[in-house]
């Protein structure tokens, strides 16, 4: 009789561990641990890279090369903070932000560069002479940007704080001159329900 009673008591419990999925729209913000999350990520690249481009050295840039748009690839942007954040996606936000602009043109990354270059080497053995790519015409960047994204948290029980920055500098990749540096900021708080019983 204790067991049939216990199973009874336990069978809520079971179905209300079910999981229940429900479809977004990738733009709706919806912040459920108040990490680092996509909407960050976007927002983040999308503003950096805008200031980016409005800065003095634009201008300067495109001047001094007759009116030819800069040349810039993403370089490492490094994680310094406590939790997980895939840097890679927020560096695709970033890349994402400048070619969209319109206003530079973008090279490969080192890693996509590798693979390009297998590519070549592939034709070169495989392709007709007249499809198979040339070695020796990559475009070099002019630019680089790259980064840190760090956080402080500031936590009292199951209230806390969280405060994220992310600096990115643009370097001069001929002459490592910093000729843009940019901020932004995130602050979120965060306040967990206690569990009811």
């Amino acid at each position: 009789m204790k067991k049939i009673l216990i199973a009874m008591l336990l069978l809520p419990l079971l179905f209300a561990c079910g999981t229940k999925v429900e479809r977004m729209d990738v733009d709706v913000t919806k912040d459920l641990s108040g990490k680092w999350n996509d909407t960050d990520s976007r927002l983040v690249a999308e503003t950096m890279i805008q200031e980016c481009l409005n800065g003095a050295w634009y201008a300067k840039a495109v001047k001094e090369t007759g009116g030819k748009e800069p040349v810039v690839i993403v370089g490492t942007v490094v994680n310094d903070t406590m939790e997980h954040i895939n840097t890679g996606a927020f560096v695709e936000e970033l890349q994402r932000a400048l070619i969209n602009s319109g206003k530079i043109e973008f090279v490969a990354s080192s890693s996509e560069r590798g693979e390009i270059r297998q590519e070549r080497l592939e034709q070169d053995e495989y392709a007709s002479e007249a499809t198979r790519k040339a070695f020796g015409q990559e475009v070099g960047a002019d630019y680089m940007l790259s980064g840190v994204l760090s956080s402080i948290v500031d936590q009292e029980g199951r209230k806390s704080v969280v405060f994220y920055q992310v600096n990115l500098k643009l370097i001069n990749i001929e002459t490592n001159k910093i000729l843009w540096n940019g901020q932004k900021q995130i602050k979120k708080y965060v306040a967990k329900k206690s569990l009811k019983l």
